[in-house]
């Protein structure tokens, strides 16, 4: 009769755990981060890449404008596959593109635009990845398309085909 109730409850117990991870398994975790989003650029002071100068958000973007900017590093592998949609975006008359160069040394960063050309209006240095956080990056190579002050793209990853034709058909 003991071994009777064991094994019942054992039965009950095993398909009760069954049940939980069974629905467990049905909502999916994956997290995809937000590419429409519509917040402000975050207020920074940083220095000039290569200068000892200092330069505030405030003192780059402008009202009515476009700006991209993308968060690159010399030592990044997929930023060197999107240096050519960042050249050819660099033609656009109405978009400015900002580098934010990631944890990076001068001296290779220098080469790494000696080497592929430099797209970049200006760009900022971020030593310490702190700048990049205050952006909301997971990584390297992020970019953020920038009107009025606001977020209203980032592209997470290397900028490709479709999304240059994207920023291409949002900066007209």
């Amino acid at each position: 009769m003991k071994i009777k109730i064991l094994h019942i409850f054992t039965t009950i117990f095993f398909l009760i755990i069954f049940f939980v991870f069974y629905k467990g398994l049905q909502n999916s975790n994956i997290y995809v981060p937000k590419t429409e989003i519509e917040k402000d650029i975050p207020l920074f002071s940083a220095q000039i890449f290569g200068t000892n100068n200092q330069i505030n958000s405030e003192d780059i973007f402008n009202d009515s404008k476009f700006y991209l900017v993308n968060i690159w590093a010399s030592w990044c592998v997929p930023c060197r596959a999107e240096h050519s949609f960042l050249l050819d975006l660099n033609n656009q008359k109405n978009l400015e593109i900002i580098g934010l160069n990631y944890k990076d040394k001068k001296e290779n960063a220098d080469k790494f635009l000696y080497k592929l050309n430099n797209p970049y209006t200006i760009i900022i240095s971020d030593r310490d990845g702190t700048i990049a956080i205050e952006w909301g990056a997971f990584g390297v190579p992020e970019s953020f398309l920038i009107y009025d002050k606001k977020i209203i793209k980032k592209i997470t990853g290397p900028i490709d085909k479709d999304s240059f034709l994207n920023i291409k058909e949002r900066i007209k």
